[in-house]
């Protein structure tokens, strides 16, 4: 694994807590030569991170919309930014250039990512691990979410175990190392009982 796309926040949050695990991802994705991919600003969690493999010497590639560089967020200290036309672009080359996913805690676009590189993976067009960092347990309430939805039989037990998880930088690395591949299963959920299903619907 030589890259990990991570997403996060643009704001720094209230909990001390997210910026000192945005600050120990970058240490130790520098020290273990991954390099970093995520969306290019200079300021929040996504400043933090960037600025920490930075000064750990770490390689840190970003990819920002031509609207958000002229908002003058774009970070200028990055071994590469590259500035694209639109947020679609932006997503996609961040794909390619990863090895795996990883979120910090954020906000919608960080959960919007999330599930769109989650969703790619169960639908089989990647197979890239997707990991959750989950300092002060914020991904806690997600996870217990995600879990009534298993046991509504809306979400199958294998895609919920598609996220690896992690409380520190150094589980999550080992962790996206180990996971194995996304396999796609024949079909989504069974129809479960007859009289269950819309009319028109019958199997």
């Amino acid at each position: 694994m030589s890259s990990v796309c991570v997403f996060t926040a643009s704001s720094p949050g209230t909990n001390p807590a997210y910026r000192d695990a945005a600050w120990a991802l970058g240490a130790t994705l520098a020290r273990e030569r991954v390099r970093l991919v995520y969306g290019g600003a200079r300021v929040g969690l996504m400043g933090e991170l960037a600025d920490s493999v930075r000064a750990h010497d770490g390689e840190v590639v970003g990819v920002m919309p031509r609207n958000l560089v002229d908002w003058e967020v774009a970070h200028e200290g990055l071994s590469e930014l590259r500035v694209v036309t639109s947020m679609h672009e932006r997503k996609a080359q961040m794909s390619e250039l990863a090895d795996a996913f990883a979120a910090l805690p954020g906000g919608l676009g960080t959960l919007e990512e999330l599930f769109e590189v989650w969703t790619w993976s169960q639908l089989g067009l990647h197979a890239k691990p997707v990991a959750l960092l989950d300092p002060g347990g914020f991904w806690q309430p997600l996870l217990g979410f995600l879990d009534g939805m298993v046991s509504e039989r809306l979400l199958r037990r294998e895609d919920r175990e598609r996220i690896v998880v992690a409380d520190d930088p150094d589980t999550l690395l080992d962790r996206l190392r180990t996971a194995e591949p996304a396999t796609v299963s024949g079909k989504w959920l069974d129809n479960g009982p007859a009289h269950a299903r819309a009319p028109g619907l019958e199997a």
